[in-house]
């Protein structure tokens, strides 16, 4: 084929393709204007383009979620979507500790929607987080930890505490009313281990002592371990973005201030998940079989989070890095669960797997209007349906996880949080807090990460070496 180029004639490269002119590769013997950069007359850019990329200039940046929550029209808006939510809780809740979260926390969203609007930009969505912080967290906590007021989740498991002091044992042999069920694993009862050292004696003691206390502490040290392996890596000249503010929104946030204040015995199990994400990535096996071995040992609904991060190590590093957190997760995990197994094999099966259920006759207390829990309303049959379109939705997760296994922390947080939100949702039983696992599942990995996309980031290419010029024949 004959060229119908002239030689050192720069061609246009379409007219709807939004690239500029590429100067044709002459040979030329001038140096470099800039060290690194390749002399006139050659393009830095691979040539001939490849078929299938993309030639369009870029997008423009305005819905991007952090420049969007920086906007103070967003801030305002979340705020008052928080007071209203809380606002609620007074006239639909008949829990007591509810309401009064929902008394204490609407009027603290408002307070920091008015600060958000009109404080100096710099220091307003500080304050306001700070506020809301305040209000909806540490004040509601504060008075229901003073005056020994908590849902009963926080009873069973310093309950179960105290049984593993004195007996060995974390399971009421013979349950009778709905408060002697331990829904937990073995694991769960390390934190209610500071009520039985602290008492309740002294105003301190009733505080510190409180497992909310614990699961909170625990949900924020994981948060900020997961956050210091996620973040990207300090650019040229640039600042770390601090998690501090991204934390006190989240946590000052309805989604977990509610459950922090009242109960939050599943707080430990977001973190736990999220940091175990994390450490898979950046190939900590050791960590990461720790981790998840914790999590397996505080509750079943985590188990799926050992498969997630064994594939997501073996797709990044290969077979001996998953073989490796997966003996770790599961040997450990097993040594805590086995001993209960082996002595109270009867009252675990009736209490960690068909309580939650909905398959005792006495029932459990969560009955949120779930999909799953409308369908069981129907009697047995629709029970059984429940349990049906549960075991299909998270046969389908399975084969898509092992389909397409996950290439980053956020994408394997992704594929988590759909089965566990399938799980939720399709479950005889169940309440709407238990969603806060996957929400938090899908925000803090990208918050952590600054992007939203679930593919791992690829390293910029190197400049190619200027070339030689060419020597005249001689």
């Amino acid at each position: 084929m004959v060229s119908t180029r002239t030689p050192g004639f720069s061609r246009p490269r379409g007219r709807f393709t939004g690239r500029a002119r590429t100067p044709a590769q002459t040979v030329s013997a001038e140096v470099p204007s800039r060290p690194g950069r390749p002399p006139r007359g050659f393009s830095s850019r691979p040539f001939p383009r490849q078929r299938g990329e993309n030639t369009f200039p870029p997008t423009s940046d305005r819905w991007n979620p952090a420049r969007l929550a920086s906007l103070r029209g967003v801030q305002l808006l979340g705020c008052l979507i928080a007071a209203g939510w809380a606002a609620a809780f007074p006239l639909v809740s008949d829990l007591p500790n509810q309401r009064l979260w929902g008394l204490v926390a609407a009027p603290a969203y408002v307070l920091a929607g008015l600060l958000c609007l009109t404080l100096p930009r710099r220091f307003a969505a500080r304050t306001g987080a700070v506020v809301a912080l305040l209000g909806a967290v540490l004040a509601p906590l504060g008075m229901l930890a003073l005056t020994g007021r908590h849902q009963s989740e926080v009873m069973v498991v310093e309950r179960s505490a105290h049984l593993l002091l004195t007996t060995g044992d974390v399971y009421l042999p013979h349950p009778v009313v709905v408060t002697d069920y331990n829904p937990y694993l073995p694991a769960m009862a390390l934190f209610g281990l500071p009520r039985q050292l602290l008492g309740d004696s002294t105003a301190f003691a009733r505080v510190a002592g409180d497992a909310r206390i614990w699961f909170a502490l625990t949900f924020v040290a994981c948060l900020l371990a997961a956050w210091r392996l996620l973040r990207p890596s300090r650019p040229a000249g640039g600042e770390l973005r601090a998690p501090l503010l991204p934390l006190a929104v989240l946590t000052a946030s309805p989604l977990i201030a509610l459950a922090l204040a009242v109960g939050g015995v599943d707080l430990p199990l977001i973190g736990v998940c999220c940091l175990a994400m994390a450490l898979a990535e950046r190939d900590r096996t050791v960590g990461a079989g720790l981790v998840l071995a914790l999590a397996c040992s505080l509750k079943w609904t985590a188990w799926p989070a050992l498969p997630v991060a064994v594939l997501l190590l073996w797709r990044l590093y290969g077979r001996r890095p998953a073989a490796r957190t997966a003996l770790i997760g599961a040997g450990v995990s097993a040594a805590v669960i086995l001993p209960s197994a082996l002595t109270q094999a009867d009252a675990l099966r009736e209490q960690v797997v068909r309580f939650p259920l909905g398959m005792t006759a006495i029932r459990t207390p969560a009955g949120s209007p779930l999909p799953g829990k409308v369908l069981a309303g129907f009697g047995p049959t629709g029970h059984s349906v429940s349990l049906a379109l549960m075991t299909l939705a998270l046969v389908g997760v399975a084969i898509w996880l092992l389909a397409r296994p996950p290439v980053s922390a956020i994408a394997a947080a992704d594929l988590l949080a759909a089965g566990l939100a399938i799980a939720f949702t399709l479950a005889p039983a169940g309440r709407f807090g238990y969603l806060a696992l996957p929400a938090v599942l899908v925000i803090w990995p990208r918050l952590a990460a600054r992007r939203w996309s679930s593919r791992r980031p690829k390293p910029p290419l190197p400049l190619p070496d200027a070339p030689e010029p060419a020597l005249p024949r001689g």
